[in-house]
């Protein structure tokens, strides 16, 4: 057998390198649950790992949503606050007796209409998506101390069953509808990017907007659809939180912007876009659940713990997208 044949056939199994990162986040999942299952017996639970979903089903869908941002090589710091506005606008119209079904279609319409029009700034007078979504941050999160500057609980009947409701099997094991919900917004927002021209577009305006551009492919028009996108994930998001918490407060979800961009670029997603898969964003959420929940079970790690240990992950898996050279711009 030649040289040139071993070498063919060693190249032939050679790992694309955009998928390195989210093999490194899955081997870190496994390494973690394994450290847990351990070092603590309850922690090989099936209803553990339901758990993490539960408590991050929220997170999960509007990571989906900047997933589409960070793949165009943009940011939304908005999300969280369009989270916590939409809580406190379905918590306050609730309140004063407006029915469900248009408390859900008004809260729906929040984050997308504020995402379209941070989308069309950025675009049409094109300003950096740092200050756009900045503005956007501040003012969701001022319209959230404008509509009431203390908690406004839910008692809604509607709401109060969807938070209480539980799918599960004979052997107790459940997971909350919010689970599913996130679940589906996950399975379009895959199949979006894997199958459709929009999807086509996010990646290649992420990997070289000018050749993009040249290549007659609808640059502005893609990127106002993906603010639009993560606007939808945000006002789902801040929905289901609402199931989640049965309230809305004006700081609540304060910061999760940055949970929300430490579970992406964590899952695999490089910072200056046209790499990264929603599969890998799952991961990085899944990551930062179980950290949550191996601090949870110790007991004697104060929560702060968790966002020492995010840092320093999200640190090296910056490092290790710049090792590999997945370079973009």
């Amino acid at each position: 057998m030649t040289t040139g044949s071993l070498t063919a056939g060693r190249t032939r199994f050679r790992l694309p390198r955009k998928q390195i990162p989210v093999l490194a986040t899955l081997a870190l999942l496994l390494v973690m649950y394994a450290i847990g299952v351990s070092q603590y017996t309850a922690f090989s639970n099936v209803q553990v790992i339901f758990n993490v979903f539960i408590d991050n089903g929220f997170l999960l869908v509007v990571a989906v949503g900047m997933t589409f941002v960070i793949l165009t090589g943009g940011i939304d710091l908005s999300v969280g606050s369009v989270v916590a506005m939409t809580a406190m606008v379905s918590a306050a119209l609730l309140q004063d007796g407006m029915p469900a079904p248009l408390v859900l279609v008004i809260a729906l319409l929040i984050g997308p209409t504020l995402g379209l029009l941070m989308g069309c700034a950025i675009h049409f007078f094109e300003i950096q998506p740092f200050i756009v979504t900045l503005a956007g941050m501040f003012f969701a999160r001022g319209m959230c101390t404008f509509i009431s500057g203390a908690s406004i609980p839910i008692t809604d009947g509607f709401w109060t069953r969807m938070s209480q409701e539980r799918i599960g099997n004979p052997q107790g094991n459940f997971v909350s509808i919010s689970v599913l919900i996130a679940f589906v917004v996950v399975c379009i927002a895959a199949y979006t990017l894997a199958y459709t021209r929009l999807g086509r577009n996010v990646y290649a305006i992420g990997g070289n907007p000018q050749s993009a551009l040249l290549m007659g492919l609808p640059v502005g028009r893609t990127r106002i659809a993906v603010y639009t996108i993560s606007g939808l994930c945000s006002a789902i998001g801040g929905i289901l939180l609402s199931f989640y918490t049965l309230s809305g407060a004006p700081l609540i979800a304060v910061g999760m912007e940055l949970d929300v961009i430490a579970a992406v670029v964590i899952g695999g997603t490089v910072l200056t876009g046209g790499a990264g898969y929603v599969f890998g964003t799952v991961l990085g959420v899944l990551v930062l659940g179980v950290i949550q929940t191996l601090i949870t079970f110790d007991g004697s790690l104060s929560s702060w713990w968790t966002k020492i240990v995010i840092g320093g992950l999200l640190f090296a898996f910056i490092l290790l997208q710049r090792l590999i050279g997945i370079r973009y711009k």
